[in-house]
């Protein structure tokens, strides 16, 4: 199981700022309690670094690759965004439904990043019960809103450094 501690990411960034960076929120509906929490996670973390957010509302996490794909194609230049953080939570039940949904929206996800010359970072929870998803907003597994953020943080910087070369 991954262990925070086991981590660099959070260590040293306090003293990260950024200017001018954008990034777009992209959130489910469904288990609208643990992904509100997600959120404020993620855009109290984005704003400490000086980031700008907008969020976008989708009904699930299907929907997710979808809306930011749709959102880069139509932004206009003034309105890019620097990365986008896909924000969900899907609690597995009695049938396959649950493997169908974290599949399609990993391998979305991961398109994205392959395809978008921005991230885009995995900020879905998929878990067994909620209880693991409480667990994983504020609770011994960390907070994987503000996680996300700091990775969105990192990898705008490396964007950035890595178009300098």
């Amino acid at each position: 199981m991954a262990n925070i501690s086991d981590s660099t990411l959070i260590k040293n960034t306090e003293s990260i700022h950024i200017k001018n960076a954008l990034v777009i929120l992209v959130k489910t509906e469904w288990n609208a309690t643990i992904v509100d929490e997600l959120e404020n996670g993620c855009i109290h973390s984005l704003h400490e670094h000086g980031v700008k957010t907008k969020t976008l509302v989708v009904p699930g996490a299907v929907e997710i690759p979808f809306a930011i794909q749709h959102y880069f194609n139509n932004a206009k230049k003034k309105t890019l965004p620097d990365a986008f953080i896909a924000l969900g939570c899907v609690v597995k039940g009695d049938t396959p439904h649950f493997e169908n949904v974290c599949n399609a929206v990993t391998i979305g996800i991961a398109n994205l990043n392959t395809n978008l010359p921005v991230p885009t970072i995995f900020g879905v929870l998929t878990v067994n019960n909620e209880e693991q998803a409480k667990e994983r907003i504020g609770g011994m597994h960390g907070h994987k809103g503000e996680e996300a953020a700091l990775s969105a943080i990192k990898m705008i910087l490396l964007s950035r450094q890595l178009k300098k070369q």
